[in-house]
């Protein structure tokens, strides 16, 4: 059997006579007239191939061609579901007109986008055509003609005119591709020369290589023009081939109401080659015919595309699409004037990353960090600072979907010719893919930035981290995936270190000794501060490395982290700190009972409470100061300081929680009160010694006493909210030292609140030459 009567066969079957008469198929034969092809209940692939050029022959002469994939089973094909009457859908042309026209865009100005993208696409065919012999580049009146783009404003007729010398349009094209509302002339000619290069029948190239400078895909970029104008015309003269060599120029007319004229283009009207849109612009949008805001508006969005923009003469688009090229090609100059036009700014870029990826999906990005940024000169946030190109073409301004917020330092831009986008080209479609390129786009940052302070730590630490190191922490809160490589960039201050010399945490690592299991790190307004915190005299007892943090924003990092290359993240202020090497312990454990009895039996220079006395102390203080105390205990981390507090909450964070509260005009009584204490006291202390005496002589100035040391304890923890809640006590006490040690005749005088007698002056005096005498023995010894 041959293949027409094969052909002849199948096509005769009830199947094929229903899908051969449908609609679908006719629409297909229109599009490709020489080929098509369809699927059938059994699985067969019928093409159509007809290679006549007379019209009546190729319906004449039509062939079939069949063929079956290939299959390791024999199993039944598939139930099919129940045929029944195909209908094609109808559509409102004028309602879908008013639509795409005035709910599809969100600015008007983006028809101006459209319409030269369009433009620009017009270009593109003509050049790939004469690049493969379709249309011939050389001789004849059209060699001329340049490659370009002219736009002409005329405010005095209202009226604003995109010209171009591309491929043209014949009749045909017109019903076509202007007449059909969302079909794309542009995605049609690359499918079409796909499809020619498939069959072997010229056009050739790779998919990838063909659609390359094509910006058009939806079908819809043209209407946008009756946005801004009332009348669109639209003059067209094909390029000159075999079948339009003598094609009349056209002229395309519509008001946008659901209907179009198409005729001749009068005699006194020239058009050359290409064609050229008059939008009669509606009173209201008539800023489009001033020379100046059309010039802005190019500038933003078409500023880069591949031909040149005439607008009254005058060239526009003067700047080329670095990003796109080899970027070991790219001058600093170059770079540096780029970067002046995408960041608006007059600095030279601290640093620059230009690079190409191909997962997920094509991506040429160009990035620059500025030598500084405007935030911290109270200018407020500031917004994204990459813009999303696609083929050259700007779809979104400084989006906020391309790198994550707290790298919105970052200027530059990303181009992508695989990113699906809405169908207005505003913003890209595919959630989950922008997703992805988000994430490779911020490891790529993060791994540039790694590298620099590798292999340029000076310049990292100086220039780099001293602008932009908030950022990075900003990250590590708000960025889980970036934040542990992000900790790896983060430097700070140690207690071992100078002041302003910066170690970041791997080196504190390494520094560790082998059994330190913890990073400890201090709050602290300044590093003077730090050294002095009643915090740091157990690890310089141990000679323990302390990170000092000054900003509330470190102790959220250092919250949100938690742990670090295996090492937990431990604020200094933390109960039950190992502050002493194992040898130190095991020698003061040894010296314990000893000291304990000397204590009891002599007169030292450095009085200490026993055990028991310490006990009898703690649970005082905590009874006395009940509303405030939750528990009390001893410690011997501390040296030269009476007490502290632990366990506590950060100050910087009890800081930042009180201006957000207070900011909300609720004042001082929507504050959250301050949480009951756990203080840990140094039984070894003078004034925790003189307390514990002074409470059965005095209860009241201990009580005062004890008041007084919580409220030390809380400054040096950053916890006092107010310190002027202090004043009526220490006036109160300095007032008491005064009296008590004035000279008296032995008469009581009141101290502290007024409300209790404090000690005599004769007791005072004698303690005094105790002092004094005990001080002579210790110089003797």
């Amino acid at each position: 059997m041959t293949s027409n009567q094969l052909g002849k066969a199948v096509t005769s079957s009830p199947w094929a006579r229903r899908l051969l008469a449908s609609s679908s198929y006719r629409q297909s034969r229109r599009r490709h007239p020489n080929v098509s092809s369809f699927r059938s209940p059994s699985s067969l692939t019928c093409y159509h191939i007809n290679t006549a050029t007379d019209q009546n022959e190729r319906r004449q002469q039509p062939q079939y061609y069949f063929s079956r994939p290939f299959s390791s089973s024999s199993s039944p094909p598939p139930e099919q579901p129940p045929q029944g009457d195909e209908i094609e859908f109808q559509a409102e042309t004028r309602q879908l007109l008013d639509i795409v026209t005035h709910s599809l865009y969100t600015d008007k100005e983006v028809f101006l986008r459209e319409l030269v993208s369009n433009a620009s696409d017009a270009l593109e065919k003509l050049r790939h055509l004469q690049t493969a012999g379709e249309i011939s580049s050389d001789g004849g009146d059209d060699a001329a003609i340049p490659l370009e783009i002219r736009i002409t404003t005329d405010e005095a007729a209202n009226t604003l005119t995109i010209s171009d010398t591309g491929i043209g349009m014949t009749r045909d094209d017109m019903v076509s591709n202007l007449g059909t509302i969302a079909r794309s002339g542009s995605k049609a000619f690359v499918q079409e020369m796909n499809m020619k290069s498939q069959l072997g029948g010229g056009g050739g190239g790779t998919d990838a290589a063909i659609g390359q400078g094509i910006i058009g895909k939806f079908g819809v970029g043209f209407y946008s023009g009756f946005m801004v104008a009332d009348r669109v015309d639209v003059r067209s003269k094909p390029a000159a081939n075999a079948t339009t060599a003598d094609a009349p120029p056209l002229v395309w007319s519509s008001t946008g109401s659901g209907s179009y004229t198409i005729s001749p283009l009068p005699d006194a009207v020239r058009q050359d080659r290409g064609s050229s849109i008059v939008l009669h612009l509606r009173p209201e949008c008539s800023d489009y015919a001033n020379e100046s805001t059309v010039e802005k508006i190019l500038k933003r969005y078409s500023n880069f595309v591949g031909y040149p923009i005439y607008l009254n003469g005058n060239r526009v688009n003067t700047l080329d699409a670095i990003w796109l090229h080899d970027p070991k090609s790219v001058s600093q100059d170059t770079h540096a004037a780029f970067y002046k036009y995408i960041s608006h700014m007059y600095d030279e870029p601290l640093d620059t990353l230009h690079f190409r990826m191909d997962a997920p999906l094509d991506i040429k990005a160009l990035f620059y960090i500025p030598s500084f940024h405007q935030e911290k000169y109270g200018m407020g946030r500031m917004e994204p600072g990459v813009s999303l190109y696609c083929r050259k073409v700007l779809i979104e301004s400084k989006s906020p979907d391309i790198l994550p917020e707290w790298c919105r330092f970052v200027k530059g831009v990303v181009d992508s010719e695989d990113l699906p986008l809405s169908i207005s080209r505003e913003k890209p479609q595919d959630t989950k893919l922008v997703g992805k390129m988000r994430k490779a786009l911020t490891r790529k940052i993060i791994s540039h930035l790694a590298t620099m302070a590798k292999k340029d730590t000076e310049k990292y630490k100086t220039e780099f981290y001293r602008e932009y190191g908030f950022f990075l922490k900003e990250g590590v809160c708000q960025d889980y995936e970036s934040q542990k490589p992000l900790s790896k960039l983060l430097y700070f201050e140690t207690s071992k270190g100078m002041a302003g010399e910066l170690v970041s945490l791997d080196e504190y690592v390494s520094r560790c000794p082998p059994e330190q299991k913890d990073i400890y790190y201090l709050y602290a307004p300044s590093r003077e501060l730090a050294l002095q915190s009643p915090y740091m005299e157990g690890f310089a007892k141990s000679n323990r490395e302390v990170v000092f943090i000054y900003t509330a924003i470190d102790d959220f990092v250092m919250a949100n982290l938690k742990t670090f290359e295996g090492r937990n993240l431990t604020s200094a202020d933390r109960s039950g700190i190992d502050d002493a090497s194992t040898k130190d312990k095991d020698k003061q454990n040894d010296d314990k009972t000893k000291d304990d009895d000397e204590s009891n039996s002599t007169n030292t220079t450095n009085p200490k409470l026993t055990t028991t006395e310490a006990d009898q102390f703690c649970a005082w203080f905590q009874t006395t100061l009940s509303a405030k105390v939750s528990q009390c205990r001893t410690t011997d981390r501390l040296t030269s300081s009476p007490a502290v507090v632990t366990d506590n909450e950060s100050g910087a964070m009890r800081r930042m929680m009180r201006m957000v509260e207070t900011s909300d005009g609720g004042g001082e009584f929507n504050v959250t009160p301050l949480p009951k204490q756990t203080v840990e006291i140094n039984p070894e202390h003078e004034i925790i010694v003189g307390m514990h005496r002074l409470k059965e002589r005095d209860p009241v100035l201990a009580k005062v006493l004890a008041e007084q040391v919580l409220d030390n304890c809380l400054v040096a923890a950053g916890l006092l909210d107010d310190g002027r809640s202090m004043l009526p006590r220490l006036n109160d006490l300095m007032l008491c030292i005064v009296k008590s040690n004035s000279d008296q005749d032995g008469n009581s005088e009141s101290c502290g609140d007024g409300s209790s007698s404090a000690s005599s002056s004769k007791e005072k005096e004698e303690k005094t030459a105790d002092d004094a005498t005990t001080t002579d023995e210790t110089k003797k010894e």
